[in-house]
C-alpha cells in the first residue's frame, strides 16, 4: 500500500509507472496478436494429432492390431509426432507408414509455426504493413494521427508521454521515424490516409479523435471530411496554415483547426521582446497561451491597472509579481509598476499584440 501511495505522490515515480504500463500494454497487445497469427499452424497440428489418432484407431482395428480406446490412439499419435511412441512397433505395412508419416506432418506444421512466431516476436522491423494494420485492429477509443513529419512526431511523442493510445498513418515515413514510433508500441500504417480503406484499417469507426498534421491543407481537409463521413461524432483536430481558413473551418464544421501562423506569431514576437510564451492549448475550440513578461520603465503598461490591460487586449492577468510580492489573483484596480512581472492568459493573436506594445 505504501508503494502505491509513494508512486502517486511523486511525479517522477508516476511517470515511470506510466512508461512501464504503456510498455506492458503494448507488449500484451503484440503477444496476443502473435498468438492470433499462430492459430493456423496450431490448428493444423491439432488436426494432425486428433485426426491421425482417430484414423489409426480405425485402421488398427481393421488390420488386427487394435488399440484399447480412441483416446489412447490419439495419445499414441501425439507421442508419434515427438518420436516417442509407446507400445510395440506394428507389423502391418499400413500402420508402419503411420509411424513414419505422422511425425513428419506434425513436426513440419509445428516447426513452421514456431519459426514464424519467433521471427515476428524478435524482429519487429520485419513485420509488414498488414501486421501493423492487424495491431491497429486491437485499438479502441484511440487517436489516429495522420502525417509523421516534424510536427506529427512531436505530437505522437506527447500523446505517448500522457499514455494515450495512438495509431499513425504516413504514406512515406523514414526508417528512423518508423523505428522510433514503433519502439513506443505505436503501429505505423504506411498508406494513403485519403483512402477509406486506410482509415478503416486504422480503426476510425472505433477512434475518438483524428489529428491531421500533413503540410497539405487540401489533403488535411479531404481526410477530415472522409473521417467525419465514416464516424460523424469523431473529434477532428486539423492543421491549417491560413488563419482565416482555420477559423472558417471551426465555425462551419466544428473542427478544431489550428493555424501554424497564429501559433508561431506570438512566439516570434515574444522572442524578439525577450519574454516567455507557452505553446497553445485548445479550450472550447480556442487556442490559448500563457505569456510571462517583465514591465520595463519605458513600457506603456507602467501605472496602468490590471483591468485596463485585460479590457484593452481581451486577456486575463493570472499573476502579478512586484515589490509587494506574488499575487495569483490580482484585483482589477491593482497598479502595475516598473519592474513588475506579469503572467497573462489569452489567444495567441491577442498576446502577440500585447507583447508588441510592451
Amino acid at each position: 500500500m505504501k508503494c502505491v501511495e509513494c508512486m502517486f505522490a511523486y511525479p517522477s515515480n508516476n511517470k515511470q509507472f506510466r512508461r512501464w504500463f504503456v510498455a506492458i500494454r503494448a507488449s500484451w497487445r503484440d503477444t496476443r496478436l502473435l498468438f492470433r497469427q499462430f492459430r493456423s499452424p496450431l490448428l493444423v497440428f491439432l488436426i494432425t494429432v486428433i485426426g491421425g489418432g482417430l484414423a489409426y484407431y480405425q485402421l488398427s482395428r481393421a488390420y488386427g492390431e487394435p488399440t484399447d480406446t480412441w483416446l489412447s490412439a490419439i495419445y499414441l499419435a501425439l507421442t508419434m509426432v515427438f518420436l516417442q511412441p509407446f507400445g510395440e512397433f506394428p507389423h502391418h505395412p499400413v500402420l508402419q507408414i503411420f509411424y513414419f508419416a505422422l511425425p513428419v506432418i506434425g513436426l513440419s506444421a509445428l516447426a513452421q509455426g514456431l519459426a514464424e512466431f519467433g521471427i515476428l516476436l524478435f524482429n519487429r522491423r520485419a513485420r509488414s504493413k498488414e501486421w501493423e494494420m492487424a495491431v491497429a485492429s486491437t485499438f479502441s477509443n484511440h487517436i489516429i494521427l495522420v502525417g509523421l513529419g516534424h510536427l506529427g512526431y512531436r505530437v505522437v511523442s506527447q500523446l505517448h508521454a500522457i499514455n494515450e493510445p495512438v495509431v499513425v498513418i504516413e504514406l512515406n515515413p523514414s526508417a528512423d521515424q518508423i523505428s522510433a514510433v514503433q519502439k513506443m508500441g505505436i503501429p505505423v500504417i504506411q498508406d494513403d490516409a485519403s483512402r477509406p480503406a486506410t482509415l478503416e484499417a486504422a480503426g476510425v469507426e472505433r477512434a475518438r479523435a483524428i489529428i491531421l498534421c500533413t503540410q497539405n491543407d487540401a489533403l488535411n481537409l479531404q481526410i477530415a471530411v472522409k473521417a467525419r463521413s465514416m464516424k460523424p461524432d469523431i473529434h477532428v483536430v486539423i492543421r491549417i496554415f491560413d488563419q482565416d481558413f482555420a477559423q472558417s473551418l471551426q465555425q462551419q464544421f466544428g473542427f478544431t483547426a489550428l493555424s501554424a501562423t497564429a501559433m508561431a506569431a506570438p512566439a516570434f514576437a515574444a522572442a524578439a521582446a525577450g519574454v516567455d510564451i507557452t505553446n497553445p492549448i485548445t479550450i472550447e475550440g480556442k487556442p490559448l497561451s500563457l505569456v510571462r513578461l517583465k514591465v520595463k520603465t519605458t513600457s506603456k503598461f507602467v501605472q496602468q491597472n490590471v483591468e485596463q490591460i485585460e479590457r484593452t487586449y481581451d486577456v486575463s492577468v493570472v499573476m502579478l509579481k512586484d515589490e509587494q510580492g506574488e499575487d495569483f489573483h490580482p484585483t482589477p484596480n491593482r497598479i502595475i509598476s516598473s519592474g513588475a512581472t506579469l503572467v497573462i492568459l489569452g489567444k495567441p493573436e491577442r498576446l502577440s499584440s500585447l507583447v508588441h506594445d510592451s
